[in-house]
């Protein structure tokens, strides 16, 4: 069914209460970067685990630096780099040199396998790849499996037979001016599962993350530039390179970086750099309402942490904020929105709920049987849109289609409501993604694992309740031969990254499909919900 809200639905579009965003025509990295002039000796990043600072000054030179290195080395407008790494001060570096030279950085989950990444590379046609050594024997094999010269290979740091970065940045010269079209040229290539089905390039431009700057911007207390920012969440991912290093950069304010997130050293990271402001998904706020050990650090700097990635109960929210005496609010957005669509100013927060739309953002709720917009305080559907929306899917003109639609509404996948303040909740999940401690596992992916075992005659993935982490992979497996639930949870664990782990596992007759032979996962996952709130013995299940 067609729709066309403009004509048809207006009276049901939602709009930003904000102040629309003076968008710059620009390239990304002259706007992010155009304080580093005046802040000059102010540190831009600080390396967590050792201390290291890199001003804005330094950063800015690193930038111009590297960019004229990669030239020289063949990088190309439209050329695509891949960024295999955890969150070091390099990370922005490497970022935003391929960035303003018309290059585009391709993002990928330091976590991900050699074969993992290969897909990706394979996918994105990187051409260069640029990673740290403690994963560089994966990041070689990875670019040999997909035919990347080993030249084209760089570390951050120093390796054996390795080109590092810091190479690049003292050939000499300056970068070349390339001509960027903000709305046509692409910046970054991450990858997501969208609604459903395995992981997919999202085409962002510079016109879509310059627009995310400014949108953010607007509201003005998402970053302010005396703040100090923990940066534990990855870089890869669209919420820590959008709103925390792309927006905290072009705000002035300092970033705390951590290559991985450890507790004690996240508290011991807050009280000595007296961070002001956190960004964070629902498990380590979890940690922070809960753990004994938080009482040990002194975490009185922290003003607002500011929740995303995943759902964050109203309970845990408020006992979070109580707990450390700060503003704890939520926002929302997909890689495909750059991501965000909705935010909660600092005087307004209602615990629970998502926020209000960002500036220059519209959204509707949907009925998902009917495609029709509903009222205030019904569940539907969430349709988005604004200048941050993707230019779609690489390669993937279908994927495109079904997500985005008529009037360039971007169907999220998302059941949620509205108030009538205007303030929105996430109430289901539409779509078939597992949220795994904020990261996206595609259920597909792995049942095409599973099904790689000659033991395995068929296999469904569902998310299953967790407290903890929101939800853990679990596995239905109808079995060929005889295999303990073990060896394939031992099985899946050696083909993908950790985070996608299956962690539960059921032997069943057979998985439940539709006559065309889908897999009817929402049945799976209604059951799975009501048995774990009922249950009140232990399950009849094994757990990796």
């Amino acid at each position: 069914m067609n729709l066309n809200p403009l004509t048809d639905h207006d009276a049901f579009i939602h709009r930003s209460p904000f102040p629309a965003a003076d968008i710059p025509d620009s390239a990304l990295t002259p706007v992010i970067m155009r304080r580093a002039a005046d802040l000059g000796d102010r540190p831009a990043i600080i390396d967590g685990p050792t201390g290291r600072v890199v001003t804005y000054a330094q950063l800015a030179s690193q930038i111009r630096a590297v960019a004229a290195g990669l030239a020289d080395r063949g990088l190309k407008k439209g050329d695509v780099l891949a960024v295999y790494a955890p969150n070091v001060p390099e990370y922005a570096v490497v970022f935003h040199a391929v960035i303003s030279i018309g290059g585009v950085v391709s993002t990928a989950n330091p976590l991900l396998t050699a074969g993992e990444l290969t897909s990706q590379l394979v996918d994105g046609n990187a051409r260069f790849l640029v990673t740290v050594p403690p994963l560089l024997e994966a990041a070689l094999a990875a670019a040999q499996s997909a035919e990347l010269p080993s030249d084209n290979v760089y570390v951050i740091g120093t390796a054996p037979g390795v080109a590092s970065i810091s190479e690049l940045a003292v050939t000499g010269g300056e970068p070349p001016t390339i001509d960027i079209d903000p709305d046509e040229d692409l910046a970054v290539l991450p990858y997501s599962s969208g609604t459903t089905g395995l992981p997919k390039g999202v085409m962002l431009t510079h016109r879509n993350l310059v627009a995310q700057d400014a949108q953010i911007a607007v509201n003005e207390q998402v970053i302010k530039p005396d703040d100090v920012v923990i940066a534990v969440l990855p870089f890869f991912h669209i919420y820590g390179m959008s709103v925390i290093m792309n927006h905290g950069l072009s705000q002035g304010a300092t970033l705390v970086t951590m290559p991985r997130f450890d507790l004690p050293q996240f508290l011991e990271l807050i009280q000595q750099h007296r961070v002001t402001r956190a960004f964070l998904v629902p498990p380590i706020v979890l940690a922070l309402a809960k753990h004994p050990i938080v009482e040990n650090y002194d975490l009185s700097s922290l003003q607002v942490i500011f929740c995303g990635a995943a759902p964050l109960g109203a309970d845990l929210s408020r006992a979070a904020s109580t707990r450390l005496d700060c503003i704890i609010k939520q926002g929302y957005g997909m890689t495909e929105t750059s991501p965000v669509t909705h935010l909660t100013p600092d005087d307004g927060v209602k615990d629970g709920k998502i926020g209000l739309l960002a500036a220059n953002t519209e959204a509707m709720i949907v009925d998902t049987e009917t495609l029709l917009p509903l009222g205030p305080d019904q569940d539907g559907e969430l349709w988005v849109r604004g200048p941050q929306i993707m230019r779609g899917y690489l390669n993937r003109p279908e994927a495109t289609a079904v997500t985005i639609v008529d009037g360039g509404w971007l169907r999220t996948g998302d059941i949620a409501s509205v108030d009538e303040d205007g303030y929105f909740t996430i109430v289901d999940r539409l779509k078939e993604l597992i949220k795994y401690k904020g990261y996206q596992v595609a259920p597909a992916e792995l049942e095409a694992v599973l099904l790689t075992h000659p033991s395995v005659a068929d296999a469904a993935v569902i998310g299953s309740p967790d407290e903890e982490s929101g939800e853990v992979p679990k596995a239905f497996v109808v079995r060929k031969d005889e295999v303990s639930a073990d060896d394939l949870i031992a099985y899946v664990a050696e083909h993908v990254a950790p985070y996608k782990k299956i962690r539960l596992l059921d032997f069943v007759e057979s998985v439940p499909k539709s006559t065309s032979g889908k897999i009817l996962r929402r049945n799976l996952i209604e059951e799975e919900r009501e048995r774990v709130r009922s249950s009140t013995d232990a399950p009849s299940r094994v757990e990796a």
